[in-house]
């Protein structure tokens, strides 16, 4: 049998770096694309083990996923060492990508407030690039028919926090893209989802200011009492890119055991005590 690939952007941590461990147990090679320093390549190393460990290939490219001529490089030789005419080899597209600025919009100082460029560079690599690389699977027929798209979003496209505007403003753009890729893409039988996770212990989280706070706000509204986990959601990636899974398409799934609906818990907690 030939052999199925996933394609993760963003794969040397957190959400992506646990979805191609868990979609590596199910079978598939994972080509991953990551941007990483010398400091952290031990981790990338790592994951890239446990990939090979359950006997199927690792490929990993170290480049920006949002360079066009990166991107494009990078398919054409996925395209050229890979593929067959008659076998189409990526299944699944993860996009993972967690890149942008930290900045409020408003500040009397122009070098506190988020900049044009900023701007741009935050809602190119965490909302726009996912549609490049699907433009770019299309194009050269590498995407395989009942294939599985998964964007990583929170429910920071919907709530505000300070600092977090030109990324809410990109997970929200992130959620319109899968659904008209959805769209799109029906009549070619592949899908498109966007996972909504919950406060994740991630490496980009602890990049905002606050995190802290945030993560304890979490644990309190959680029913479970804990955060989401990376494997959680990878767990869920895994369950959504089965063939029962066909007719799931268009959504934005929350994957964080009733965190984003438990407003409350923390005080129904105290009432019941």
């Amino acid at each position: 049998m030939q052999k199925k690939w996933a394609l993760i952007l963003g794969a040397s941590s957190g959400f992506g770096g646990a979805t191609a461990v868990k979609l590596a147990k199910d079978g598939y090679c994972i080509l991953g694309i990551h941007l990483d320093r010398q400091s952290t390549m031990p981790n990338v190393e790592k994951i890239k083990k446990k990939i090979q460990q359950t006997g199927n290939r690792a490929v990993f490219f170290n480049a920006n996923a949002a360079d066009p001529i990166k991107r494009d490089d990078i398919l054409d030789e996925i395209k050229e060492r890979f593929a067959t005419k008659e076998h189409p080899y990526v299944h699944v597209l993860v996009h993972s990508l967690a890149f942008g600025t930290l900045k409020p919009f408003i500040s009397k100082k122009p070098n506190e407030r988020v900049t044009r460029a900023q701007m741009q560079m935050t809602l190119d690599v965490m909302a726009h690039s996912l549609v490049y690389w699907t433009q770019g699977l299309i194009e050269r027929d590498l995407f395989a028919k009942h294939g599985r798209i998964f964007a990583l979003t929170s429910a920071g496209s919907e709530t505000v926090f300070p600092t977090y505007g030109a990324v809410s403003a990109a997970k929200a753009a992130l959620e319109s893209h899968i659904r008209q890729l959805a769209f799109e893409l029906a009549p070619m039988g592949i899908t498109a989802n966007a996972i909504m996770a919950g406060v994740t212990d991630t490496p980009a989280l602890r990049k905002i200011p606050g995190n802290d706070l945030m993560i304890e706000f979490a644990k309190g509204k959680n029913p479970s009492g804990r955060l989401t986990t990376p494997e959680d959601v990878a767990d869920a990636i895994s369950l959504l890119s089965r063939p029962e899974a066909d007719w799931i398409s268009g959504n934005t799934i929350a994957v964080d055991g009733g965190e984003l609906i438990s407003n409350y818990t923390s005080g129904i907690k105290k009432i019941i005590k």
